[in-house]
């Protein structure tokens, strides 16, 4: 299993650069404002960690203990609203809960990320090693992104005029922690096909976390990410839909949701490292027509092909789409048998995408 110290690319931001970009172009001068400077903000960190990582710098700030039980380890941080991290101390594991809403979503996200990851895979944390999970809120001022840097994650409280508090979405933050799980087992390069396959796979995993918490079955799954996120200013339902790539929302601000849902639509561009957060559409679709047509809960097959999947040797750090739905059909095929309902109906999923596995 390799170590997070591993790192071989930049943060992992929910919100992508083009919805940024839109609203330093659309938006009011207070909007444009906010977007600018989350930009120079996320770049500062990227830069920071892309010469960490060229320097091959063994630098304590990405390192992880290990635990040979398995308990959680929670540690949440407030950065009262300037750029330094981590902040100080507000909540630890087994205190009692503060009068600040995003203190205590932020602590129980952690808490439903971490659960999920032992109820339904028998996964000691991030890396399977029992992780502490560390988070700080109240990052800098009306700061319009969460991330996750390879130690912790870190929330902004958005701008109030577009986005509301970042920790307010349950899968926001599986989503980001689940960047972890994929670093800790696979890798995937963070450009183009591989780098949406991550994107994707956090997205997968955001989504069952929620599902996971809320009992629900995949017929019942709103399969939205980042559900009441933005305000009631903006025309649009979440920052991407599983279900139907493309709609989630449509604001003169925000712009439309880019995202294809099929390879004829596969959107070509460098920005964005390839699109990575546009092109990971076409894997969600996949991903949930999958766990619809099984039916059930998600977590129980389909999850589970995707997470074993993830977990497969054969798995590259540039695998593309193709690839990887291949992948997904013989870890069908390992888990259900050979021909099975289960495989076929992996296949069925990437073929509605327009990917064929033989």
């Amino acid at each position: 299993m390799c170590q997070l110290t591993h790192h071989r690319h930049s943060i992992f931001c929910i919100l992508p650069p083009h919805m940024l970009s839109s609203i330093a172009k659309n938006g009011s001068s207070e909007q444009r404002s906010a977007a600018l400077q989350t930009m120079a903000t996320d770049a500062t960190f990227r830069a920071l960690r892309m010469t960490v990582q060229q320097r091959g710098v063994s630098n304590t700030q990405y390192q992880h203990a290990t635990a040979v039980e398995v308990k959680k380890k929670r540690t949440i941080y407030d950065a009262r609203n300037v750029e330094t991290l981590p902040g100080t101390i507000v909540l630890t594991e087994g205190s009692k809960l503060t009068d600040d809403i995003t203190v205590n979503e932020a602590y129980e996200g952690l808490g439903k990320t971490f659960d999920f990851f032992m109820d339904v895979y028998a996964r000691n944390s991030i890396d399977d090693e029992g992780m502490p999970l560390d988070a700080t809120v109240h990052y800098g001022k009306n700061y319009d992104n969460a991330f996750w840097n390879g130690q912790r994650m870190v929330f902004g409280d958005g701008d109030g005029q577009l986005f509301n508090r970042f920790t307010i979405a349950l899968d926001v933050i599986g989503h980001e922690l689940a960047h972890g799980v994929t670093e800790d087992e696979a890798q995937l390069t963070y450009m183009y096909q591989s780098g949406a396959l991550n994107e994707s796979m956090s997205d997968v995993f955001g989504s069952l976390i929620k599902q996971f918490s809320l009992k629900q079955t995949a017929d019942k799954a709103d399969w939205l990410i980042g559900a009441g996120l933005l305000t009631s200013n903006v025309n649009g339902v979440a920052l991407r839909s599983m279900q139907d790539p493309g709609t989630a929302y449509d604001d003169p601000v925000l712009g439309k949701d880019p995202q294809p849902a099929h390879m004829q639509d596969y959107v070509r561009t460098n920005r964005d490292n390839g699109g990575v957060h546009i092109n990971s559409g076409i894997p969600n679709r996949a991903f949930y027509l999958l766990a619809t047509q099984l039916g059930g809960n998600a977590w129980e097959k389909a999850g589970l092909i995707w997470y074993e999947t993830l977990r497969n040797s054969n798995l590259r750090p540039n695998t593309g789409f193709q690839r990887f739905a291949g992948l997904t059909s013989r870890v069908a095929s390992k888990l259900f048998g050979l021909n099975s309902a289960e495989q076929a109906a992996v296949r069925n999923a990437w073929q509605q995408v327009g990917i064929n596995v033989n």
